[in-house]
């Protein structure tokens, strides 16, 4: 009886494994028009596209701070894919909360995009449901967390600060109007 029931199961993991393997459809080549941040993106024809199953840190806006690492997400996935042509895999559900189409991205030379932000330690994997591709967003996060890449041992790029305070030595109102010849002569006192 136990035999059978996990023959079963095989089985049953067997066909929804291929299920999910047939429902992955990929698009036709898009144009990446601009990068939101490093797990979001804009095509010029579909609009914005959510990369499937990783999460990179949030991009600060307004008066929130930036996560570590959000901005290098955001910069190397621009580097890989803005103004270029990519194609899409699609399966589970097409859109997620926030009305973005779900998607892997691939480029045209065959870079699977999801993961190589993972495996640079710029995402992680976030899946929540069981995705063809899962796996390798596994392998990758586990490379990552091996080699200490990103966000799993390395220290983020702290810009240099721009903004200087304010001295602490203040001069008095009368002294920023003298010139610097009538500052001596105002300062000098003649011996009797």
């Amino acid at each position: 009886m136990q035999l059978l029931q996990a023959v079963l199961v095989s089985v049953v993991a067997i066909f929804q494994t291929l299920s999910l393997n047939a429902r992955a459809m990929r698009s036709d080549p898009l144009l990446v028009r601009a990068v939101v941040d490093g797990d979001t993106i804009d095509l010029a024809t579909l609009g914005r596209v959510r990369l499937l199953g990783i999460d990179a840190p949030e991009i600060g806006r307004g008066f929130d701070t930036s996560a570590p690492f959000a901005r290098e997400a955001r910069d190397r996935l621009s580097a890989l894919i803005l103004h270029r042509w990519v194609r899409l895999e699609q399966e589970g559900a097409l859109f997620d909360a926030y009305d973005r189409r779900l998607a892997y991205v691939l480029t045209e030379d065959g870079t699977f995009v999801n993961a190589a932000l993972v495996r640079e330690g710029l995402a992680r994997v976030s899946a929540r449901a069981p995705l063809s591709r899962l796996a390798e967003l596994q392998r990758a996060e586990s490379e990552a967390q091996a080699f200490r890449r990103g966000m799993w041992g390395a220290a983020p790029q702290i810009p240099s600060a721009s903004y200087t305070g304010r001295s602490k030595a203040r001069r008095s109102p009368t002294s920023r109007t003298k010139t610097p010849s009538s500052r001596r002569r105002t300062t000098r006192k003649k011996k009797p």
